[in-house]
């Protein structure tokens, strides 16, 4: 396969249609110099002209710069497919369905949480579970679980996690009104049993952070954000159900490839027409494990907000907004002049909706839907703003963090947990951390800078910096 880039326009790079047999459309990548250099050392590129094979695909494949190898789609790729023609994919979501993060503003400042913030780190890190397989407080039955699945965030704040003003700063309000438990298998459902509210390992985290910079005054008034006010980030996602899930659609999509004759250039874009029983069977538990995972945000913030009240009585953890960056979504975009419905998948990508958008919370929407990138563990975060020009050009989609250049082996191979943790001490921020292992994956060495990513995405006018948040103390699995 030659692969080629060739300009085209600010940090933008065209893969022509001929890069490899069989592309549908071109692939449109956003980078600069730093970014390409690492694409060209995984490869990636060879995933994003394999997407670009599937029937039905629009515009174009995308790369965001955050790109890395995934499974058949890589991770930081969007592709929006045709309702009538095209197809969805598990892989072009992931095994993390709804993998999210959510930002609370404190009304208190860095100054004043300075003298207890290890105390408040080992508090949040014994308030929320957090490893491997961990459980969580909330042991659902199978009805209370199903609930879950159909209502998402709304049930847990029904049930006193959290307060309904949360709901309205929630990405689709807080659940998918047409999410499909019936679609769940059993194995799933027992996988997510008691996982409701706890963190995972991995890249997920629980950060308490302070806003470091300020770049856009306006929209940071908006947003409820000052310079130097204390705030908390939440990443993770659906746990074992939303893994669960992925797996047996990917079973389910390898067999509707054979009935429906799709052919696909890896066996890991396995996918389904979108007019078919098994797509809309799929979709359908996407949406439910989407919904588990905005209910499992929602009440780990809720023990977040406890933890706190007792350090620092009557102090508000303010939900800012709650997104996803793992979710096919079902959206309108106009595509050569014309509004149609389109099966939009953000694989490590985040929707980045523009000022005015009806999806766009009421309260935001003359300046557009908050768009929080993560950075990796002891690096500064990030909060942005979408654009008019990202839903002309890229289906209304960013970046989701830094992305990754080593793997987790190499990582481990690379680092030692304890003289992360001591590098990052000096620094001033505080881990907890239920596995060495875990800090050693997660280093910060092991991603690209976020800061350049960001950058990249600012340059290209698909979001704009709001503000620099950094951090304080890591709660990690």
């Amino acid at each position: 396969m030659g692969i080629e880039l060739r300009p085209f326009g600010e940090m933008r790079w065209i893969l022509p249609k001929g890069s490899r047999e069989g592309m549908n459309v071109p692939g449109l990548v956003y980078g600069d110099d730093y970014i390409l250099k690492h694409l060209e050392e995984e490869n990636v590129l060879a995933q994003v002209a394999n997407v670009a094979c599937l029937p039905g695909i629009q515009r174009y494949s995308y790369a965001m710069p955050d790109i890395h190898w995934g499974y058949g789609f890589p991770i930081g790729g969007v592709a929006a497919f045709s309702m009538d023609e095209g197809v969805v994919s598990p892989g072009g979501v992931g095994y993390d369905i709804s993998c999210g993060v959510r930002l609370m503003l404190a009304d208190i400042d860095a100054e004043e949480i300075a003298s207890k913030l290890e105390l408040l780190a080992a508090a949040l890190f014994k308030a929320v579970p957090s490893g491997v397989g961990s459980s969580g407080a909330l042991h659902l039955k199978e009805k209370d679980l199903k609930d879950v699945l159909a209502q998402g965030a709304r049930w847990t704040v029904k049930r006193g996690y959290g307060v309904e003003a949360d709901l309205g700063h929630i990405e689709e309000g807080g659940g998918f009104a047409s999410a499909r438990s019936d679609a769940v298998s059993n194995k799933a459902l027992e996988r997510g049993f008691r996982q409701l509210g706890t963190l995972g390992s991995g890249n997920h985290f629980l950060e308490i952070q302070c806003v470091d910079e300020i770049y856009d005054p306006r929209v940071a008034a908006v947003f409820g954000m000052r310079a130097n006010q204390v705030a908390i980030m939440i990443h993770c996602g659906s746990r074992g159900l939303g893994h669960q899930v992925c797996t047996d659609y990917i079973e389910v999509m390898n067999r509707a490839m054979r009935k429906y004759g799709v052919s696909v250039p890896d066996r890991q874009l396995c996918c389904a027409p979108l007019t078919s029983q098994e797509a809309q069977a799929y979709v359908g538990a996407m949406q439910a494990a989407a919904n588990f995972a905005m209910a499992n945000r929602q009440v780990i913030a809720h023990f977040v907000r406890n933890a706190f009240e007792r350090f620092f009585p009557g102090c508000e953890l303010r939900l800012l907004y709650d997104v996803s960056h793992n979710m096919a979504h079902i959206e309108e975009h106009a595509v050569d002049g014309k509004v149609q419905k389109l099966c939009v998948h953000r694989k490590g990508a985040t929707r980045a909706l523009p000022a005015g958008h009806p999806k766009v919370p009421h309260v935001y929407r003359e300046v557009g839907q908050p768009v929080i990138i993560p950075g990796s563990m002891g690096t500064a975060s990030y909060l942005l703003v979408g654009t008019q020009l990202a839903a002309e050009e890229c289906f209304s989609s960013t970046c989701h963090g830094a992305g990754r250049v080593m793997s987790r082996h190499a990582a481990r191979k690379a680092t030692d947990g304890a003289s992360v943790v001591k590098s990052l001490a000096r620094q001033g921020v505080v881990v907890m951390a239920e596995d060495m292992k875990t800090v050693e994956e997660e280093a910060p060495e092991a991603y690209k800078d976020v800061s350049r990513v960001v950058d990249v995405v600012e340059r290209a006018n698909i979001s704009r910096k709001v503000a620099r948040l950094r951090p304080l103390a890591v709660v990690k699995g």
